[in-house]
Order: structure tokens, then sequence, then C-alpha cells
């Protein structure tokens, strides 16, 4: 499997010759650099742990340019449904469902969710986690925006990941500290990678924290480059 990814908290998963955008935020992100045209090709599906602007992004437009299906909460396909979205796949916490190669299940994640209309706020579901399987590759958690919880032990327990990526941002996730003690104290991954941070000015800028808050622990812990993609 390779990962790529683009700032804030938007990845590409590619494995078994299909390509998966998770959480496609570049319109507006500060820290996306990337040629959109690149990212886009090849991409089967695009995964959505929650409906805030800065993680639901470019999903129409790409889903539009590429035919992809998305795969996220009831709540937030039926309202992309009804913004001209045409292929998706509703699901909620706990469910799981089956692509070609490889299956997606929502779990907790404490945070929120909705949209800004008209200057009234629109509740889409629960925020929410993903755990990723693909056929014959690393089960791979992507938290979504959370806090850390005791249930992660039961995440752990059912799906054991190997790969996670961890908001680490603080103010709306996480700190790095506290990111850090969730992996420590609750999974056995092969790899952990940061992400949530280095974008908005209010959020932490770097993963340095997070980092030295991992020294010492048999996790890897991997920092990407934006925009380049790396094998685990």
């Amino acid at each position: 499997m390779k990962i790529t990814w683009y700032g804030h908290s938007a990845f590409r998963l590619d494995f078994g010759g299909r390509g998966v955008l998770i959480d496609p935020f570049f319109t507006g992100n500060p820290a996306f650099t990337g040629n959109v045209d690149e990212i886009v090709a090849g991409v089967s599906h695009i995964l959505l742990t929650h409906g805030h602007g800065d993680h639901v992004g470019d999903t129409l437009a790409i889903a539009e340019r590429t035919g992809a299906t998305v795969v996220t909460n009831y709540d937030l396909c039926m309202w992309l449904a009804s913004q001209g979205l045409e292929k998706f796949d509703p699901m909620n916490t706990g469910g799981t469902t089956h692509q070609p190669g490889f299956s997606v299940t929502l779990v907790r994640a404490d945070h929120s969710s909705g949209m800004g209309e008209a200057g009234v706020n629109v509740p889409l579901g629960n925020p929410n986690g993903l755990i990723v399987k693909p056929e014959g590759g690393p089960v791979v958690y992507h938290m979504g925006d959370t806090d850390i919880f005791g249930d992660m032990q039961l995440i752990a327990e059912i799906h054991a990941p190997k790969i996670a990526m961890v908001p680490i941002g603080d103010r709306f996730t996480m700190s790095p500290t506290t990111a850090a003690l969730a992996v420590r104290r609750f999974f056995k991954l092969d790899a952990v990678i940061p992400c949530h941070y280095g974008s908005f000015p209010i959020i932490e800028q770097t993963a340095d924290k997070f980092v030295a808050a991992m020294q010492g622990h048999a996790t890897r812990v991997i920092v990407p480059q934006r925009n380049v993609a790396f094998a685990v």
C-alpha cells in the first residue's frame, strides 16, 4: 500500500490497483500545494469522516469528475445527494460496507458534524473514524477529528489496525500529547501518521510535540512530506 498526505486530514490510499481518497480538502486548504488533476487520477472511492467543510472539501467536484463512489454516514450522503452527488454508499456508526477489493467500517469519534446553510447549521449525522480493510493489505484507521476516548481499546480489539492517521492539532481535536497517549495506551500499530495540523494558524503548526511524546515507543512515527507517496 502507498499513502499520500495532502495537508490537514486529506489522504490518498493506493492498493490493489485502485485509488481511495479520504477527506479531500484541497480548495481553501492553506496547507495544500498539490496538483488536483494528478491527485484524482484513478480514484474510485471517496471516504468521508464527517460533515465539516475542511473534510468534505472538494468531494462533489471530484465525484462528478471521476465517477467515484462516496462512502460516509447516511445523513451526509443524503445531504451530498441533495447537492447533486449521484454515486454513494451510505452507512452509519458500527456498520461495514464492502467495496471492490476492500471494506469500510465507521467507528466512533468525539467531535461534531454539520454545515452552515443560509446562516443555519445543518446537522449531518455523527462524526466518525474510518476503518479501511484492503484485501491482503494492512488495516488502516483514519481517526477523523476526535478526542481520546476509552472505547478506542475496543476499536483496537475488534479491528486490529496496523496503520493509523491521528489528529494532533489541538483546539478542535486531541492535542499532540493526548494523541500520543491514545496511540501508546490503546493500539499496537506498525506505523502512525499525525494529521490535522500545519494548516490553519490556530492549530498546531508542526508534529514536533507528537514525535517527542512518542519517543521510546515501538510504533514507527511517519511525518510525511505533503504530496509525496510512501509505502507501508
